[in-house]
This record gives structure tokens, C-alpha cells and sequence, in this order.
């Protein structure tokens, strides 16, 4: 048995390696296993697109091979703004435009908020985390980062969204974050430790 991840972005397969890795399984990404989906995000919600996209990874490994015994895990993650009533989020293509740079994205939101007090500029990184058991089985975890909106774009540790989220326990934006420093918080680390309980519980390790 193996785990493949329907993503092809290194960033999260590191992430994925390092809190998975002790599980002593094979971790591939979609194409490493064969699938080259191209997955269309109809869900409404982080859990529904992950899901979606584990699924579908699944159903596709099983037509290359009826026997494939994968655990498949997906995620879907964004930045929720509560003053823009919780877009960008998975909200954000249809906010500011499919090919709209996170520069040009984070410009906006930061103007945006222009003159909007702290304790309204509330925000927070949030990822689902999906699997699909190959007897098919599922399970879905959601994991995230409490923070505010900076008043101003800082830090280079980091992309999309992290220049503009600020974190008043850190009292710097997420990137500015040392590597260490991120890993403890991370959306995705807390959603992915929830999802590494299950596995070891399922799998009997």
C-alpha cells in the first residue's frame, strides 16, 4: 500500500513527507503515480474540493489498475477574510480573477481593508485535508491559522497569500516566518497530524 497526493507542488510534498513520512510508505504525487487529472473544483466548501480531488485521483488510479491498493490524500486550501465575508478564500478566482497575480491580489485586499480597525481585519489560512481509502472508505480533516490582515505587503519566506497575513503572537507576517516557526502552525501540518492519527489507527502502526 502507498499514498498518493493529487498535487503536483513540491512545497506540499515536503510538508506531506515530513509529518507522513514515519508511516514507512511510499508518498507519490498524482503524475509520480500515473494520473495527469485535470480536476474541475465544483465543491463550495475546502472539505468538498479536496474530496473531489481525492476521488477523482482515486477513481482514475483504479482504471490504470483495478488492483491499486492507494491511499489517496488531497487538499483544498485559501485565505479566508471575515470583513470581505470570508472571501478570497476558495472564493478567490472568481474575486479577483483566475490569472491574477498574488501581488495584484494582495495590493487589492490590503486597499481594500484601508482604514478598517484591527479587530475587523481578522483572517485565517484554511486547508482540508481528504482521503480515500482504496475499499473505499473516507475521511476529511480541516485544519487553520489564525491571524489579521497586515497593513502593508512584508516578508519573502513564503507565497500567495503568506506577505499579507499577519500573526500577533509572531508580530510578522507568515512570510516572515522561519521554516520551523511555520511548520508548528501550519493549516495544513494541523490538518495533516489529525489525518497521520487516522492512518496509524487504520493501518495498525
Amino acid at each position: 500500500m502507498r499514498i498518493v497526493f493529487a498535487t503536483g507542488n513540491k512545497g506540499k510534498l515536503k510538508e506531506i513527507h515530513r509529518i507522513l513520512g514515519d508511516l514507512g510508505m511510499d508518498i507519490l504525487s498524482m503524475a509520480e503515480a500515473g494520473v495527469q487529472d485535470d480536476i474541475e473544483e465544483k465543491g463550495t466548501t475546502f472539505e468538498e474540493n479536496s474530496m473531489i480531488k481525492a476521488e477523482s485521483v482515486s477513481k482514475s488510479l483504479k482504471k490504470l489498475d483495478p488492483a491499486d491498493e492507494s491511499i489517496v490524500l488531497a487538499d483544498d486550501s485559501g485565505l479566508e477574510v471575515d470583513y470581505l465575508g470570508g472571501e478570497p478564500g476558495i472564493y478567490s478566482a472568481r474575486y479577483m480573477g483566475k490569472d491574477t497575480s498574488y501581488d495584484i491580489k494582495n495590493k487589492a485586499i490590503i486597499d481594500k481593508l484601508e482604514g478598517v480597525p484591527e479587530d475587523e481585519r481578522t483572517a485565517r489560512f484554511v486547508c482540508a485535508i481528504s482521503a480515500v481509502f482504496p475499499d473505499g472508505r473516507k475521511f476529511a480533516f480541516l485544519g487553520k491559522m489564525e491571524g489579521h490582515i497586515a497593513h502593508e505587503i512584508a516578508g519573502s519566506n513564503g507565497f500567495g497569500y503568506d506577505p499579507i497575513f499577519f500573526l500577533p503572537e509572531y508580530g510578522k507576517t507568515s512570510a516572515e516566518l522561519t521554516e520551523d516557526e511555520k511548520n508548528a502552525i501550519s493549516h495544513r501540518g494541523k490538518a495533516l497530524r489529525e489525518m497521520e492519527e487516522v492512518l496509524r489507527a487504520e493501518l495498525g502502526k
